[in-house]
């Protein structure tokens, strides 16, 4: 939806951002293991492929990015998010080449990077540490929102409040299904500590599950911002720079819809897996790593 220099300019702002998650990942002293930023990145893979219906034939889905820093440490939960949506770009044709960067920079450094920088930041805060959490969850899910309403304006495309009040009251709704969806995720995946075996295995075979068997039956009904688009009347679609053969989580060679959309989610699962091992090589060589 955004052409012109907005395309550039976020792009050089979310490399500048995941860089810099890179320099705190590789000198962090807490690390996860290989295997569980690997696990932890699956997971949210397969979870933002869930779009639940909110209102008015609305759908949200989980960004992941408070989710992915509790559960990997803020630094790494940019890196896992920018993982999966490089991913969701090159493999899957979800999310224009050219708009990558200003996606990056809304779900990961916004959404994982200033999401889990509040977490760490009301730590002191009266409260339940999940409260916080999916506090910061709703938070991280209306700043991304913003921050798209104020990419929309700088290309051109909507004046930014006109777009923002619309951008805010929907996204406002889905925030609270990214904080519930948050909080459950946070309580029911173990953390390295209780068991590192668990860590890896519980966030690795829900991300299965949720792709091959949940996915194909996710909501069909536009994400919040396609409804606003559609609302205000910029919505609009272009030829992509190139089509994937999983073009919109699909086979072409296969015609039965459950079963393509299953097998690309499944190779979706495992390729976000492995690629997930190779980056995080970036910090397990370094004394202070952890071992999967």
């Amino acid at each position: 939806m955004v052409e012109g220099a907005v395309c550039p300019v976020t792009a050089v702002a979310a490399a500048a951002g995941v860089a810099a998650a890179a320099w705190c990942a590789v000198r962090s002293e807490k690390k996860p293991s290989p295997a569980h930023f690997a696990a932890v990145s699956t997971f949210v893979f397969a979870a933002q492929m869930m779009n639940f219906p909110i209102q008015a034939g609305t759908s949200g889905h989980l960004i992941g990015g408070v989710l992915a820093a509790v559960l990997l440490g803020t630094p790494f939960g940019v890196l896992a998010l920018a993982l999966v949506l490089a991913v969701q770009c090159v493999i899957f044709s979800d999310g224009g080449l050219t708009v990558l960067g200003a996606n990056v920079l809304n779900m990961a450094v916004i959404g994982a990077g200033v999401g889990g920088w509040l977490v760490g930041k009301w730590n002191g805060v009266s409260g339940g540490a999940l409260a916080r959490v999916g506090l910061a969850a709703w938070v991280s899910v209306v700043l991304a929102a913003l921050a798209c309403s104020a990419e929309l304006a700088f290309g051109g495309v909507i004046p930014f409040f006109k777009s923002a009040p619309v951008m805010f009251g929907v996204h406002a709704i889905i925030g609270v299904g990214e904080a519930v969806l948050t909080v459950l995720a946070v309580a029911l995946i173990p953390a390295v500590e209780v068991g590192r075996r668990r860590s890896v295995a519980i966030p690795a075979g829900a991300a299965l599950v949720i792709a091959m068997v949940l996915s194909p039956f996710a909501s069909g009904f536009p994400d919040g911002l396609e409804w606003t688009a559609a609302k205000l009347g910029f919505l609009k679609e272009s030829a992509p720079a190139f089509v994937s053969p999983l073009d919109g989580y699909s086979l072409a060679c296969i015609t039965h819809d459950f079963f393509a959309a299953s097998l690309a989610g499944g190779v979706g699962v495992v390729a976000v897996f492995f690629l997930g091992l190779m980056i995080a090589r970036l910090w397990a060589r370094t004394p202070s790593a952890s071992r999967p």
